[in-house]
């Protein structure tokens, strides 16, 4: 059996447009790539704004000798520093993400699974447009 691009194998297994609906036409990629780039603006601005935070954080503990961990008012200083951190992180994955989604709008495969080839559901990417994976795949757990 001759195997068939991602793109093909989508046109043929799905009947509706290889783009989510969205604020435009359905199937309209200049909608969906404004869509991608707001997205992607507001995780760089969030990015930037945990990153200012967690500057903050490392500048006021750096001169204090304060003994936070028996605080019983808060949360300590190394909690808050973790937790900015682990936004950060998170937010550059994402940012990440919402590139490769550009480049595989580019390439004509933005609505193919990574994994399996099979189509990604309209309503799927409409939800997280930056996803790699149709909804059965994202269910497998990950291998380690």
């Amino acid at each position: 059996m001759r195997k068939r691009s991602a793109r093909a194998r989508l046109a043929y297994w799905s009947p509706v447009s290889l783009l989510p609906p969205g604020d435009g036409v359905p199937g309209d990629e200049s909608a969906l790539r404004d869509r991608l780039e707001a997205e992607r603006a507001s995780t760089l601005a969030r990015l930037e704004a945990l990153t200012a935070e967690h500057e903050g954080i490392m500048a006021a503990s750096v001169d204090t000798n304060a003994d936070d961990e028996h605080d019983p008012e808060g949360s300590t200083i190394a909690f808050e520093r973790a937790r900015v951190a682990a936004l950060v992180d998170q937010a550059r994955v994402h940012l990440d993400d919402l590139d490769r989604a550009v480049a595989r709008l580019d390439q004509g495969t933005y609505a193919v699974c990574d994994r399996c080839g099979s189509p990604i559901t309209a309503e799927r990417l409409s939800a997280r447009p930056a996803t790699r994976t149709c909804i059965d795949c994202a269910a497998i757990p990950p291998t380690r």
